[in-house]
């Protein structure tokens, strides 16, 4: 079973997310700071950061945990609002294997999840 920890400070969104990524048969852990993230993060298989607000609070928390060396062989998921080109551009400077529009991030967010994971 796939690991999901899934940064998301939006309750409503993060568990919509929570629910289809459950549906799939992913186990998830829904944290809402960044206290959270470091708990949980070091035995994922996934990390899922909103960059929707923030955005530099959540681009230098990857930077630290990745510093921390925390993430491992964790892949990592990002989403952003689709009108905010700058999120988009600093996840993916960031170093987020995906970074993917909030859109699309509901509608698929179980496949996205799963082609992390066997692309891994």
């Amino acid at each position: 079973m796939t690991l999901v920890v899934a940064f998301v400070p939006d309750l409503l969104f993060g568990s919509q997310v929570q629910g289809s990524l459950r549906a799939a048969g992913h186990e998830v852990a829904l944290v809402g700071d960044e206290q959270g993230v470091r708990g949980a993060v070091a035995g994922a298989d996934v990390l899922v950061v909103d960059l929707t607000d923030e955005l530099a609070r959540r681009v230098s928390l990857l930077d630290a945990i990745s510093r921390e060396g925390l993430l491992g062989e964790v892949r990592t998921l990002a989403f952003y609002s689709h009108v905010d080109v700058d999120a988009r551009r600093a996840g993916e400077n960031a170093g987020f294997d995906l970074v993917v529009p909030r859109s699309r991030m509901a509608r698929e967010a179980a496949e996205l999840v799963t082609r992390l994971v066997d692309d891994g």
